[in-house]
């Protein structure tokens, strides 16, 4: 790998579902272990508290995943930014995380396949081109204008990049200058930016596409149009190689809650977006308005699917926009411990597109 592909790759571990500082902070326990202990006493899980991490705020906030765990007890941690999760599965600080897909082919890459495998699919889309209405009419506006990501080589920016360049505009990925402006602007004040006019859109996932659409925006593009059937992945499920070698039943009881809070999540709707809410709130010290945590959950598509073919496309998108250097994704995948959960609720198995087991 060359020097200046090794240089851009810590900035692209930026999830695309984050926001907020890179700052780690824990919300420890949940609910109290109860039964018999699987092979660990303890198992670390780590995610955003974002709308796209659904998954695992239901299945923390419903329990899926301590009665999945019987007496071994889930401990948690909340990120804000890709970086963080990853060196935080590195050093053993967690052991299961929801993550977006940019900084996992990028945890794979940068520890030459050995530091962590996707064992599940989470979240598809939940991600949109918000602007401001008076100013974008179009996407044919976009020239001339200043539309924001989350962070450099974040999965939205590769996304914006890349539909940028399908269109035709000239953009210096790195800097974001060109025939239309790539700003890169922290979710938690996109907002603000926006109503102060100092970008004119943006692209960004859920919930903070929907707080712009509450402070005026228009949703311009769900990029759920740009992939065939809708579907991309936004969020996959990853652990440390280490732990899954050592403890197998913990990862399957761990999978076995998220299919439970994907299934419930699916035949709950409304009930999901107050739940979700309450999680929020526990994480962030703030709940969302009914406003905007409704559409910003409806927006998410919850699915056991990595939709892995999709993850070898957005590599394929950062490569085309100059940020990554080609990465060898073979293996990155383990979907055994989440096909043996899926085969046992009578559920069909998934794919791992030529990209590792199943």
């Amino acid at each position: 790998m060359t020097a200046t592909a090794l240089a851009v790759l810590p900035l692209l571990l930026a999830v695309g579902c984050g926001y907020g500082s890179q700052a780690e902070e824990s919300s420890g326990e949940d609910t109290k272990a109860e039964g018999e202990k699987l092979s660990a006493a303890k198992v670390n899980i780590g995610y955003f508290a974002n709308t796209t991490h659904a998954s695992a705020l239901v299945g923390k906030e419903k329990g899926f995943f301590q009665k999945e765990l019987k007496g071994t007890q889930a401990d948690y941690k909340v990120f804000n930014a890709g970086p963080s999760e990853i060196e935080a599965l590195n050093a053993g600080a967690i052991d299961i995380g929801w993550i977006g897909p940019s900084p996992a082919i990028n945890g794979w890459s940068q520890s030459k396949g050995k530091g962590l495998k996707i064992i599940s699919g989470s979240a598809s889309g939940g991600v949109a081109l918000v602007v401001n209405p008076k100013k974008i009419k179009s996407l044919d506006d976009l020239k001339g204008k200043r539309i924001a990501t989350p962070q450099l080589g974040n999965t939205q920016d590769v996304a914006l990049l890349n539909y940028l360049a399908d269109k035709g505009f000239k953009v210096d990925a790195k800097t974001g200058k060109g025939d239309v402006t790539v700003q890169r602007t922290e979710n938690k004040v996109t907002p603000l930016a926006f109503e102060q006019g100092e970008i004119d859109g943006a692209w960004v996932p859920e919930p903070t596409a929907s707080k712009l659409v509450d402070v005026g925006g228009k949703r311009l593009l769900d990029e759920r149009k740009l992939w065939k059937d809708g579907k991309f992945v936004i969020t996959n499920v990853i652990v440390s190689q280490k732990f899954l070698r050592q403890h197998p039943d913990v990862v399957q009881a761990v999978l076995r809650g998220s299919v439970k809070a994907n299934d419930w999540i699916g035949g709950n709707p409304a009930d999901a977006a107050t739940t979700i809410n309450a999680a929020l709130k526990k994480d962030t010290g703030e709940a969302l308005p009914d406003k905007i945590i409704k559409p910003a959950v409806k927006e998410v598509d919850v699915t056991d699917d990595p939709l892995a073919s999709t993850l070898r496309e957005e590599a394929e998108h950062a490569v085309t926009a100059g940020l990554l250097k080609k990465p060898d994704l073979d293996g990155i995948y383990d979907l055994r411990p989440l096909n043996k959960v899926l085969r046992a609720e009578g559920k069909k198995p998934v794919d791992a597109a030529g990209l590792g087991q199943q």
